[in-house]
């Protein structure tokens, strides 16, 4: 009976042998011939060994925030040690149990999908057995449709890939490759886009969260189905219970706690949108669409996040209370007056309801741009007025006028009438200047003339320099924009760009070298090679360092200026940043209104900082109403940002330099002469070498102010003192 036994067990063991034999060959044939059919369809070494998701492109500011990010997949990889391991239980226990025992394909999982394919669905097609490495290659090499052949070649692409990665390292790819929607590729950015914090510091029931959202981003997203979203988080929860990857204690805490969102709202646009966009066109026109939507770049800017944060709440907050004026006017103005002036349709009459405005601030130094506001909403609309509109800046233009008659060796002490004149412009026609207040107030000097923004003095000055001279020093000071040589150029009837006229007035405390502006650092590709670098903007002589202090001399006036005349007091027409704002730093800057109240500007300057302010409408035929000048609208904008960004970056009170070639001299107040110990009325005043006055005060002389009882001695150093 034994032996029966044995040979009946001899014979069936020969038997399944052959059998297991012959399905091997039969299994190895079909499998090389599955290979021979798809090997050229498969993907080749290198492209399996250089796998290389496209990344995101950022924006940075000098003090570390993420200002955009441009990408395609708005992608930011990690390294596997940068995941959590509740990620990883989370994304096993829900997706590939079997995950670190396999070879890319899972025959137990494939049996069990076919098995319940057939009793509930009643055909083999239905739920797959897709491991984590399987989704892995259809997500970097295959489509998505559902064939047949497309699954032999996504289980053949996880074999090739499981040879070439470790397990680890197909867990990282994983995570820097898959979409959690909301166009977050990568568990980084799906981690930023969702709960506003870095991968290494997701709980335990955000990790379930985001592993939940595998199966349909869309579908389970907790901004669009929040309740989809938690019961599928408790899904993956539970199966991380069932599989021992957390304890029931664990599971318990997860649920209970409810989905936290950030704020999600500006995500699209960023930061300094308007800034973030002048640099996007930047990269795109010189790198290419590469660089900026998938090369994953570092690009790191000159603006700084707490100044441009300043910039945009100043000037947004001032614009509404402008709309609110402009608006409140408006509704008691009649149709016929100038008020209504270049609104015919109701296009027109949409498009001047709203007040736009713009500001941009530069290092005076490095020309680097601290920051860029081009805009009312960027939302509404992309057009930056800070760097593409095309305004003019009225009065705001004089101070280059002014550089060119310093350049010229006019003294600031020369006086030129302010009153009615006509001027015979270049066509034959006849030019009637009139001046803000509509008022003359007789001889001054131009740096009085500068200080109140008195057309008539600069129209004298531009006739005495000539409307070329002015144009040339335009063109050195960095204006690019096209300017006319008329006679009304000193009214500002040439359009410019605020950024060119604040670069140009950076020029004055830089020395007289205009400094181009820069809004890039550094740009580095994605393994930290530096493809571009810079310190700061290219250069120019533009003034010589004299001429640049003595009009800077001459526009600090228009900030400080306060006197007592016969006919009132002269007030500068900046001022208010003094008397209203309490900006107190030394600096200057100028006023600009153009006809019809339709530009309002301020341009001014510390040794630190320049800064640039337009307030208006987009259509220049609309008015901002009567008295709504430079100093009322822009000036505001100006002096607030102007305190509040030098106190932010804690730059210390500077005095403006004056070099060694500068005469500094005590004039007569009435004579303008070198003043005498016996004018009564002397002021320090600066001068370019070769313009300073020589001659003694004529007025003011011990002659004609002789004093009862002065001794012989005494009158003897008197006379000598005015002598020389």
């Amino acid at each position: 009976m034994r032996i029966r036994i044995s040979r009946a067990l001899k014979y069936y063991s020969r038997r399944i042998l052959l059998y297991c034999g012959i399905c091997v060959l039969v299994y190895a044939g079909v499998a090389g011939g599955v290979v021979l059919r798809f090997k050229d369809e498969l993907p080749s070494f290198t492209q399996l060994e250089e796998v290389e998701p496209a990344r995101t492109t950022s924006i940075v500011s000098t003090d570390g925030a993420v200002l955009k990010r441009f990408w395609v997949e708005n992608r930011v990889p990690i390294t596997y040690s940068q995941i959590p391991e509740a990620a990883i239980r989370a994304l096993t226990a829900t997706e590939d149990q079997l995950f670190w025992r396999h070879w890319g394909v899972s025959l137990p999982d494939i049996f069990r999908a076919v098995l319940r394919n057939l009793t509930q669905e009643g055909s083999l097609k239905g739920h797959g057995a897709s491991t984590i490495t399987q989704q892995l290659a259809r997500n970097l090499f295959l489509d998505q449709k559902q064939t047949w052949t497309r699954k032999v070649k996504e289980q053949l692409t996880a074999v090739l890939l499981e040879r070439t990665y470790t397990k680890r390292e197909i867990i990282e790819i994983y995570f820097n490759k898959v979409l959690f929607g909301n166009g977050a590729y990568g568990l980084q950015s799906a981690a930023e886009r969702f709960f506003g914090k870095n991968a290494g510091e997701l709980a335990l029931e955000e990790c379930a969260l985001l592993v939940g959202l595998l199966r349909g981003p869309y579908f389970y997203s907790p901004i669009n189905h929040p309740r989809r979203a938690r019961d599928r988080r408790d899904l993956v929860l539970r199966l991380m219970r069932n599989t021992g990857q957390i304890s029931e204690a664990q599971f318990l805490s997860a649920t209970r706690r409810p989905i936290v969102l950030k704020d999600t709202r500006d995500e699209e646009i960023g930061e300094a949108p308007y800034f973030t966009e002048y640099i996007r066109r930047y990269l795109e026109r010189n790198y290419g669409w590469n660089l900026l939507y998938k090369d994953g770049a570092s690009v790191y800017s000159t603006v700084d996040s707490r100044i441009q944060s300043i910039a945009e709440e100043t000037l947004l907050e001032h614009l509404e209370s402008v709309q609110k004026r402009v608006d409140a006017k408006r509704r008691w103005s009649r149709p016929d007056t100038a008020f209504w002036a270049g609104i015919n349709t109701l296009e027109d009459s949409l498009r001047a309801t709203v007040v736009q405005g713009a500001l941009v601030a530069m290092d005076t130094h490095t020309g680097h741009i601290l920051a860029m506001v081009g805009g009312r909403d960027f939302t509404e609309t992309k057009f930056n007025r800070a760097v593409q509109a095309l305004r003019q800046p009225g009065s705001a233009f004089k101070p280059i006028i002014y550089a060119s008659a310093v350049a010229q060796k006019i003294p600031p002490t020369r006086r030129y009438p302010d009153t009615a004149v006509t001027v015979e412009m270049f066509d034959g026609s006849l030019w009637r200047p009139q001046n803000y207040d509509r008022k003359f107030l007789g001889w001054m000097t131009m740096r009085e003339g500068l200080a109140m923004s008195r057309n008539v003095v600069t129209t004298k000055i531009l006739e005495d320099i000539g409307p070329r001279t002015a144009v040339r020093q335009a063109r050195r000071m960095g204006i690019t924009s096209r300017i006319r040589a008329v006679k009304s150029l000193g009214m500002g009837t040439s359009e410019v760009k605020l950024i060119d006229l604040a670069a140009a007035y950076g020029t004055f405390p830089n020395g007289g070298i205009r400094v181009e502006p820069v809004a890039i650092l550094k740009i580095t590709d994605k393994d930290g090679n530096v493809i571009e670098s810079r310190v700061q903007g290219r250069e120019q002589e533009a003034l010589s360092a004299e001429a640049a202090a003595v009009a800077t001399s001459m526009l600090r006036s228009v900030m400080d200026m306060h006197k007592q005349t016969p006919k009132g007091v002269w007030r500068g027409t900046g001022t208010g940043a003094r008397s209203y704002y309490g900006f107190r730093r030394p600096a200057a800057g100028k006023t600009g209104t153009t006809q019809n109240f339709a530009d309002a500007w301020f341009v001014g300057f510390t040794p630190q900082i320049v800064a640039g302010v337009w307030v208006g409408f987009d259509d220049y035929r609309v008015s901002l109403g009567s008295r709504m000048s430079g100093a009322a609208v822009a000036l505001p904008v100006w002096a607030k940002f102007m305190k509040k960004a030098h106190e932010t970056l804690g730059l210390a009170k500077e005095e403006f330099e004056l070099p060694p070639g500068v005469a500094r001299l005590e004039v007569c107040g009435d004579t303008f002469e070198v003043a005498s110990m016996y004018c009564p009325n002397r002021l320090e005043e600066v001068f370019v070498p070769g313009s300073e006055p020589t001659s003694p005060c004529p007025d003011h002389t011990a002659a004609v102010v002789r004093r009862p009882g002065l001794k012989k001695q005494d009158r003897e150093n008197a006379k000598r003192a005015y002598q020389f």
